[in-house]
């Protein structure tokens, strides 16, 4: 934890001292309901709220300090208050500030799919060698960013903040407080291309501004498999690429993939080859991997410091999450959310497994024009693939079925809901996968019970 005035903070902020308190203040947060002696409250405004509402409960609930953009009127005693003109740019300020103190490095992870499985292998890694802080679940938002960075403390040594978006901007806004040694995208894909123009060239540039605030002699490291990223040349920074073609630097090959048993692999880099093997299933996941093996022998790491931190990465939230249930029956849990290329991945796995195959797949969101015939194609993939029952679920889920009329659709999870408990036989893998808002948690619930 960090250990600042409030004088020190008002000035980083360039704000005004209302009121100083006594108290060093060693934590920041935006939840009223969660505060603690210690801490600064920052009050963040959005379209049901201001946090504003909640400042005097803050603290008289433990926080020892404020910031406010909006007249006091009665200061309690003891509490420090600062005055700014707008405390999400406080926020941002503040933790920029604070992360030009850490004189550590720093990797920020973008892309279309995959970032939190790249960030939590990088962060398995170097925690092998270093105190390592990373991006709690998928807090990778502008709100979450800085609240990460400003939990960095003088005893961590490295660090793998990961930054999401879905419109241009966001990417450089995060930037320029993570300001990067390493800048990673993993993929460029069809994610919230309805934002950006409609084409994954919108969603290449968007992701690009990560190189914008990358650091004097920093490095990208990129997917150089990826048809829109193997080609991009930075002036001022190296690139290392990171794949199965002989353009890599670091180069995966003698892939064996284990099903659910996940895989074997070598990475190669100019300085030698690794064998590595990773615990959880899915081809793609020799990217983060490659990605890991060229960010740890970059930073120093040994061999068996690198191979043994990704042997160490075990899947967060609901990605990739198997769950071995009675009758032989398998729950793969993927359902924190989807776009095509993940989809067809996991599809893949599906159909690799030694059971009876149930897909249960529900709406791929912000897909703009690409949508219904990005939902056909995953239809006739599952065709394709032999995947003996489909059940479609969701508005754009129904398009599915056009190109495999054996599946059936249903509009909402609750309507699907008997069907799919039928279908969950002894001898059954079933796939839960779909966008976040479509809550398909709750059918792994449901299965869970059975």
């Amino acid at each position: 934890m960090f250990s600042y005035t409030l004088r020190e903070i008002c000035a980083a902020v360039g704000g005004t001292l209302l009121q100083d308190c006594d108290t060093v203040l060693t934590a920041v947060t935006t939840d009223s309901r969660k505060v603690s002696p210690g801490q600064l409250f920052i009050p963040l405004a959005g379209e049901r709220f201001d946090g504003h509402d909640y400042l005097e409960s803050a603290l008289t609930g433990g926080a020892s300090a404020c910031l406010t953009a909006r007249d006091v009127e009665r200061m309690l005693p003891g509490k420090g208050y600062v005055r700014v003109e707008d405390t999400m740019a406080a926020l941002k300020a503040l933790a920029t500030w604070h992360r030009e103190h850490l004189h550590i490095p720093f990797v920020q992870v973008t892309g279309s799919a995959g970032k939190t499985t790249t960030k939590e292998m990088i962060a398995a890694v170097l925690s092998r060698r270093f105190r390592t802080h990373k991006t709690h679940a998928n807090l990778n938002n502008q709100i979450g960013t800085p609240l990460t960075l400003l939990e960095i403390s003088p005893e961590d040594q490295a660090a793998v903040i990961e930054t999401g978006m879905d419109h241009f901007g966001e990417i450089r806004y995060m930037g320029e407080m993570v300001q990067p040694d390493f800048a990673v995208i993993t993929n460029v894909g069809d994610a919230h291309v309805e934002n950006l123009g409609n084409t994954r060239l919108g969603v290449l540039k968007a992701k690009s501004e990560i190189f914008e605030n990358l650091r004097p002699g920093g490095i990208a490291v990129l997917n150089g498999d990826d048809d829109l990223l193997r080609n991009i040349t930075l002036p001022t920074n190296d690139i290392i690429l990171c794949g199965r073609g002989e353009n890599c630097a670091v180069r995966v090959t003698e892939v064996e993939e284990r099903g659910i048993e996940g895989l074997c692999c070598t990475v190669t880099t100019p300085r030698r080859s690794y064998r590595i093997r990773v615990t959880t299933p899915g081809g793609y996941m020799i990217y983060p991997a490659a990605m890991s093996v060229a960010i740890g022998e970059y930073l120093g790491l040994t061999e068996e410091e690198i191979t043994a931190g990704i042997a160490d990465y075990r899947p967060v939230g609901r990605r990739m999450h198997l769950i071995h249930m009675s009758d032989d029956r398998l729950i793969i849990d993927d359902c924190y959310n989807a776009n095509p290329q993940s989809m067809a991945e996991a599809l893949r796995l599906l159909a690799a497994t030694p059971r009876r195959t149930l897909a249960i797949l529900g709406d791929m969101k912000e897909l703009g024009e690409l949508s219904d015939e990005a939902h056909r194609q995953i239809g006739a993939l599952t065709k394709e693939l032999g995947i003996d029952t489909v059940i479609a679920i969701g508005e754009k889920a129904k398009y599915l079925i056009e190109k495999n009329p054996a599946a059936r659709w249903f509009a909402t999870v609750d309507e699907a809901m008997d069907a799919v408990r039928r279908e969950f036989t002894a001898g059954t893998a079933a796939l839960v996968k779909a966008s976040h808002s479509m809550a398909f948690e709750r059918i792994t619930e449901e299965l869970e019970k059975q």
